[in-house]
């Protein structure tokens, strides 16, 4: 192994251990919690080390919005898999709302804090790309000739605001499950 192997190697380990700390230190304090100063103390790294691998705070929600955005796609196909293409959709919004529910700190990363991503464009990252094409691909059986993109953008949006809502407690969740049942309904039984 080459000494420039090694350092990268090294580095890599360094930002690993950095999101690592970031999503711990969220997901127990809350995001306000995680500062660089405090990144610093729990890596034992100095913050010029932590510099040198990530701008600042929104720089390193940003690594952790992409974990979880590749954490969420992972979770949205092994759901999909399982089902067939006219119950997938039902078993995609389920996953997709279980993961939100069950990562509030990781799905604040990925939708609510500052985190320089470009969505819905050719730059985006391959991980929020696999994200909506496992949502895509649960929509595209009831797309009925509309354009599946625009679709999925769509119920993407309700199925977040839903979820985000109910979180929040702006939504009563004990009517989480028929608000879902509805939003399928809506979707899935879909006549030209």
């Amino acid at each position: 192994m080459t000494i420039r192997t090694r350092r990268e190697r090294e580095r890599a380990e360094r930002e690993k251990l950095i999101v690592a700390a970031a999503r711990e230190l969220a997901e127990t304090e809350g995001w306000d919690a995680v500062t660089t100063r405090r990144l610093a103390e729990k890596v034992e790294y100095s913050q010029p080390v932590l510099y040198s691998h990530f701008k600042g705070k929104d720089a390193i929600v940003a690594a952790v919005a992409l974990e979880g955005f590749a954490e969420l796609a992972d979770r949205l196909r092994a759901a999909r898999e399982t089902a067939d293409a006219g119950k997938a959709l039902a078993v995609v919004a389920e996953a997709y709302t279980a993961f939100a529910e069950g990562r509030p700190a990781l799905y604040d990363a990925m939708f609510s804090q500052a985190a320089d991503l470009p969505f819905a464009t050719p730059e985006a990252p391959a991980a929020l790309r696999a994200g909506f094409d496992e949502l895509a691909e649960a929509i595209r059986p009831h797309a009925h000739g509309d354009d599946v993109g625009l679709l999925t953008e769509t119920f993407w949006a309700a199925l977040h605001g839903l979820t985000t809502l109910t979180r929040s407690g702006r939504l009563p969740a004990v009517a989480r499950d028929r608000r879902l049942a509805l939003l399928l309904a809506r979707f899935t039984d879909r006549r030209g």
